[in-house]
């Protein structure tokens, strides 16, 4: 009797230890309600999530840009350079690191699969996007800088510069270009 008392306790603790790994599942993985929801505005970092879910490894789109989830901060723009195939996330951290040694305090989304740049009231100046040939920066006020960033839009105020895996960045002109497009009015997105 005492073998079968154990087996049955060892199968309703086994159970009960699924069953709460479902319940955290959940918990972690509900969408808020209407009720519960709060609309923060752009320049507000996003709360803290409470759960303890384990990120998965982001799915790659077409061309290789990573699919990340709609976030404000740096550690978002940060899960996106990590997701970006090979040489690529190299590229991704160089221009991070330049854009934030160039504007101080830069505020940081991921939105649309892109990290965006931003100045805190101004909007969003720059945007990254990987495709599967090259990394496109856009300029989103492009056309006022000097020089014009070379790659043209369907927008006229948007252009764009194409990183490929064996072209070379210009860091000083590519540091002036951010400099520049931090100063000016930014997109609301």
């Amino acid at each position: 009797m005492p073998d079968q008392a154990n087996a049955m306790t060892k199968r309703t603790s086994k159970k009960s230890a699924k069953d709460a790994k479902k319940a955290a599942a959940k918990q972690v993985a509900r969408k808020p309600t209407k009720a519960t929801a709060k609309k923060l505005p752009a320049h507000e970092a996003v709360p803290k999530a409470t759960g303890t879910a384990v990120a998965a490894k982001p799915t790659l789109l077409s061309g290789g840009n990573p699919q990340i989830a709609k976030a404000y901060g740096d550690a978002a723009v940060q899960a996106y350079i990590a997701a970006m195939p090979g040489w690529k996330s190299d590229v991704g951290r160089r221009l991070d690191a330049l854009i934030v040694r160039t504007v101080p305090g830069v505020r940081k989304a991921v939105k649309w699969n892109s990290p965006l740049y931003g100045v805190e009231g101004q909007g969003w100046f720059l945007g990254i996007h990987c495709f599967t040939k090259y990394v496109k920066v856009a300029f989103f006020r492009g056309a006022s800088l000097r020089p014009v960033p070379p790659g043209e839009s369907k927008t006229k105020d948007t252009r764009y510069l194409d990183i490929h895996e064996d072209g070379r960045l210009d860091e000083a002109q590519f540091a002036a270009w951010v400099k520049q497009a931090s100063e000016l009015p930014g997109e609301r997105m």
